[in-house]
């Protein structure tokens, strides 16, 4: 697995846990908003911030898009 690969695993268990969501949910919500793709792609600058920062760019980015999403 790539690195961006094993950060999103990352990412997607941090935000997982932290918002007490199973796993299909956190997943689902992740390919729902194009997070995923957006962690991968940004994975330069992200894997050099904390976690409170990971977690409050995921927030901000599934807010933004999560009303262009269907549910």
């Amino acid at each position: 697995m790539s690195k961006e690969g094993e950060f999103l695993v990352y990412c997607l268990e941090m935000y997982r846990r932290a918002k007490g969501l199973s796993g299909k949910a956190a997943f689902d919500l992740f390919r729902k908003t194009g997070v995923g793709d957006y962690i991968v792609k940004c994975f330069g600058a992200l894997h050099t911030t904390g976690e409170n920062y990971i977690l409050s760019d995921i927030d901000g980015y599934i807010a933004s898009h999560a009303t262009s999403c269907p549910r």
